[in-house]
């Protein structure tokens, strides 16, 4: 193998790992982006759900439920949550991702008790529309038998 051919392959290499890295990067900033909206806000950003929707599981346990930008009943009288453990697997570059992360907050969601200890696993399919990254699919999966959800679901 040629000089010239190995060190073609390295570039293309060594590119290929830092559009990954950018795609990763990407979507790690829309999940602190999309915590700190919720935590300032006390409401989800609508415009984080894909202009489809989504399709998610809640902690809180029931069937998959359909998501929208229109959907406005996830309000909170009080949020403060963090995000950690952040791992993103690139599915195809620049166009869609999954990201995996626990989520913890102390929380008090509109017409329901607060709850003090909020801690769920979450899975999150993201694409890519018009230039942003937008959730298509999650499920949010409690560490404790249910402990520590909210009861409350979207309508």
């Amino acid at each position: 193998m040629s000089k010239f051919i190995k060190a073609l392959g390295f570039i293309f290499v060594g590119v290929s790992a830092s559009v990954s890295a950018d795609t990763v990067s990407e979507i790690k900033q829309v999940l602190l982006d999309n915590i700190q909206f919720t935590n300032q806000e006390l409401k989800q950003d609508p415009m984080r759900i894909s202009k489809k929707g989504s399709k998610e599981f809640f902690s809180s346990g029931g069937l998959l439920n359909e998501i929208s930008r229109n959907t406005t009943d996830n309000t909170f009288v009080s949020f403060s949550g963090n995000i950690k453990h952040v791992d993103i697997t690139v599915i195809v570059e620049g166009q869609a991702a999954v990201a995996h992360y626990y989520q913890e907050a102390v929380m008090q969601p509109q017409g329901s008790a607060k709850v003090p200890d909020y801690r769920t696993r979450v899975t999150q399919v993201f694409v890519k529309e018009d230039g942003e990254w937008k959730i298509r699919a999650a499920h949010w999966s409690p560490l404790v038998g249910g402990a520590g959800t909210s009861q409350t679901v979207v309508r």
